[in-house]
């Protein structure tokens, strides 16, 4: 008998259109999509991904003169499949604002203060326990451009490549207990409430981390019924 992939309860991922969000219509289809048979173009790959992506250092912090503003933390991500076992040799991608609220990047139009000292993303390869580390600080809230004053709460984004170049998952990590996480869009498009609690990393015992950074734990399901939802 074939292997086959139950398809996803809709209600575990988000809606392809945020009311509130402009940029969500223009991200999404607005016809429906249609089925094609894969060929070897679509499901072949690098045969090591990170030769055409390399990794970058696990470290946006900084250290010394060169230390970025903010909370430090750790982020303790693994990346697993629909059985709960370790994908190793995942390559994730992560990226988040700095301290005050500023991506690094030329389209972000926030006022906020740019610090030189934070990179702003990174580039890792899950080991064989499937887990990646990242040292960086925590993201500040910030306001969504013409949307009647929302605020995004504090969050990293995470984009996981699997095997092949059609095999990717990007979402959305949250942290525990900030009160701007039931009003954010973004996070509530996921209807089903424990999907959305798969969202939010936990909070570690500071005994298992450094003793000068916070410690969150995440895990990112990559498929099946449990599998993160794509933000």
């Amino acid at each position: 008998m074939p292997w086959t992939i139950e398809p996803r309860d809709p209600r575990t991922q988000s809606e392809g259109v945020v009311a509130g969000y402009a940029h969500t219509a223009r991200r999404w289809p607005s016809q429906p999509l249609l089925a094609r048979p894969h060929d070897v173009g679509e499901l072949s790959g690098p045969a090591k991904l990170e030769r055409r992506l390399p990794p970058s250092q696990a470290d946006l912090a900084g250290r010394g003169a060169n230390r970025a503003i903010g909370q430090l933390i750790l982020l303790r991500a693994r990346v697993v499949d629909e059985d709960g076992a370790p994908v190793p040799g995942a390559l994730v991608e992560i990226w988040h604002c700095n301290s005050a609220g500023k991506y690094r990047h030329p389209n972000d139009s926030n006022d906020a203060p740019e610090d030189p000292n934070f990179n702003g993303a990174a580039r890792l390869i899950a080991g064989d326990g499937g887990l990646i580390e990242l040292r960086t600080v925590k993201p500040a809230a910030y306001p969504v451009p013409d949307s009647g004053g929302w605020w995004r709460p504090p969050h990293v984004h995470f984009s996981v490549w699997g095997r092949v170049w059609l095999s990717r998952l990007v979402t959305q990590m949250f942290f525990p207990g900030d009160p701007l996480n039931e009003h954010d869009a973004i996070l509530n498009a996921v209807r089903d409430p424990e999907a959305r609690e798969r969202c939010i990393a936990r909070l570690a015992p500071t005994a298992r981390g450094p003793e000068n950074a916070l410690v969150y734990e995440y895990q990112l399901v990559v498929r099946g019924r449990k599998a993160a939802p794509r933000l």
